[in-house]
């Protein structure tokens, strides 16, 4: 699976999304961004024409070569790295604001968070962002799932919790203002099935599957999939937690 495929099938953030982060005064003109686990940088892309200044870091060298060809592509003048959110290097109070998308998942709560805190500006935000689909009111969803947990039990994708204000905030950040909301994302067969592809590349599935296991999930998905219309919208449940440093 390559960072193309990422790029073009895993992040399927609608200007919606965007327009949340904006309306809470993030990532606006004016602010030093850094955005953390940024992938492919499909975060800064979305919200470059906002004129903030972006820097973003992911750990994956190929996700970020990927992501400067997209916005070189594109005019886009964002600083990327390749390093974990705990080896950046930074100096202390030096962004406005640091988003992450998903990422929180995989923080290291014993060293990141006070690490966030230090290099924020006084008052500044973390600003943590989740997506996903919603399998219980999707078929299409719930079936996907089941089969790529046939493939792959481990796979930990379809357990996804919504989050709450994150334990480790506690004594660093304050809550200023969350928002949860539902949207509809519309895909083609291929599409959706190179999304659940992937989605679960990044935890299970491709990933962990050798060539022949890969192969017949992609068999018996695609088969699956000649079943249900060419094209569907799948229900998403959205959520943004804008966090001030205290």
């Amino acid at each position: 699976m390559t960072s193309n495929d990422k790029s073009t099938y895993r992040d399927i953030y609608p200007n919606l999304f965007f327009d949340k982060i904006i309306e809470m005064g993030l990532c606006v003109k004016g602010q030093n961004v850094l955005d953390l686990g940024t992938g492919t940088g499909v975060l800064p892309a979305g919200s470059y024409k906002y004129k903030a200044e972006f820097s973003s870091g992911d750990i994956t060298e190929n996700q970020i070569e990927w992501a400067r060809r997209l916005s070189e592509n594109a005019k886009m003048n964002i600083d990327y790295i390749v390093n974990f959110s705990e080896g950046i290097n930074f100096p202390d109070k030096d962004f406005d604001v640091i988003t992450a998308c998903r990422f929180c998942m995989c923080l290291d709560e014993s060293f990141a968070p006070p690490r966030i805190h230090g290099i924020l500006k006084d008052g500044g935000h973390f600003c943590a962002l989740f997506m996903s689909w919603l399998s219980g009111e999707s078929e299409i969803a719930r079936k996907s799932e089941k089969l790529v947990l046939k493939f792959n039990p481990a796979w930990t994708g379809a357990k996804r919790s919504m989050p709450v204000t994150p334990v480790w905030a506690e004594g660093l950040f304050e809550l200023e203002n969350s928002e949860t909301f539902d949207l509809d994302i519309n895909f083609t067969r291929d599409s959706w099935h190179r999304h659940i592809k992937t989605y679960c590349c990044l935890s299970g599935c491709a990933s962990s599957l050798s060539d022949s296991q890969t192969a017949e999930f992609d068999k018996e998905h695609i088969e699956y999939l000649k079943t249900v219309p060419e094209t569907f919208d799948i229900p998403n449940f959205a959520m943004i937690l804008n966090l001030r440093k205290k």
